[in-house]
């Protein structure tokens, strides 16, 4: 997609649909694109909200609930949640890209700092007499392939930056000389470096400390002391995901508003802006009260939603465009990037959906 930014000369795909639009046909790529497109990126909102909201109510209970604290109190996941989405009515006003670049790094610099105390701080739980690395019993093979199925779709979801690429590189300034794609280039190597690096020693040493007991989802759950330094890291995960909600809703808010100035003949300006985005907010709030269940959203949402946008239409746009040679290493790398999303895509639907309903069976909503 990087490459593909400037694929014709003289011209920009600022947005993932402009460039279906230049491979599909305007009204085609228009319908193939942006659905999926405001699915993933409310999806991903929807996650952060959920993630946000239990991350706080960890942070809260970690300083109030101490061993040495007193008056400690019970509050509700769902309020913990308003609380989050009370940053975003503020934050959402903010115009465009460039004005949450500083929060945007931020976010990442968090990223960085909360996964090392993660992985650092499982170390003196290692190799304790209760852990276990053998696989977790399960009722049936069923169970245990929907969990696979689940499974997959979380990595696809940890991987999945492609929905924003083509809105980021629109930022950075281009010429003949220096096409904007070095730059991003060098951009998109950097990030996922630091996401390896985020992610590979919280994986390795979580499951060496804790064996098949480690809390799937956020390790963060898990580990409970220092209690100053884990309740430190809940609040680095925090501002993580407030940079990242932002990101991802930044899209939206431009088609939203655009789609209102256009069909509904609405003055552009604040007002719509305050409205609108007030509305996204609230929106999202309002899904992740009602269905906080984050590990299977990762899991649903990341095997319906950014599957075929990350893992497999940006294969399909390359060989519409360039039309590489039949049987050439880009026709066959393609291809099979193809084959394999659409795997992904159906079993990690599949088994985020079946887990999903699973959890609602026995939750009590608003409670």
């Amino acid at each position: 997609m990087v490459e593909m930014h400037e694929m014709v000369e003289g011209k920009r795909f600022d947005r993932y649909h402009e460039l279906a639009q230049e491979a599909f046909g305007e009204r085609l790529g228009l319908w193939i694109v942006v659905p999926q497109q405001l699915i993933v990126e409310v999806g991903v909102d929807i996650v952060y909200m959920v993630t946000g909201g239990k991350s706080l109510k960890r942070f809260y209970e970690l300083v109030s609930c101490a061993p040495d604290a007193t008056g400690c109190k019970h509050i509700r996941q769902s309020y913990w949640i308003l609380v989050f989405a009370s940053i975003h009515f503020v934050l959402a006003q903010l115009p465009n890209f460039n004005s949450i670049s500083g929060i945007s790094l931020s976010a990442a610099v968090m990223s960085l700092s909360y996964s090392t105390i993660a992985w650092t701080t499982a170390i003196p739980n290692a190799g304790g007499p209760d852990v276990s690395y053998s696989y977790p019993h399960s009722p049936s093979a069923a169970n245990t392939v929907f969990k696979v199925f689940n499974a997959l779709g979380m990595i696809a979801f940890a991987y999945a930056g492609h929905n924003v690429v083509l809105e980021i590189q629109a930022t950075i300034p281009s010429s003949p000389s220096k096409p904007s794609k070095g730059p991003m280039w060098k951009g998109v190597v950097v990030a996922y470096m630091v996401v390896a690096i985020c992610y590979f020693p919280v994986a390795l040493i979580g499951y060496w400390a804790f064996g098949n007991d480690t809390s799937y989802d956020n390790i963060l759950q898990h580990i409970g002391t220092p209690h100053w330094l884990i309740a430190a890291a809940n609040l680095m995960l925090v501002v993580h995901v407030i940079g990242s909600y932002q990101i991802y809703a930044m899209p939206v808010f431009d088609m939203l508003e655009t789609l209102l100035v256009k069909k509904l003949h609405l003055p552009p300006g604040v007002c719509l802006r305050l409205i609108a985005r007030t509305v996204y907010v609230a929106f999202t709030a309002f899904v992740a009260i009602t269905i906080p269940f984050f590990g299977n959203l990762l899991g649903f949402f990341g095997g319906f939603a950014l599957a075929p946008t990350t893992y497999f239409l940006p294969c399909i746009i390359w060989l519409a465009v360039y039309k590489p040679k039949r049987f050439s290493f880009s026709w066959l790398a393609n291809w099979i990037s193809i084959v394999l999303g659409v795997l992904l895509m159906i079993a990690a639907t599949i088994g985020g959906f079946r887990n999903l309903v699973m959890d609602a069976s026995t939750y009590k909503f608003y409670q």
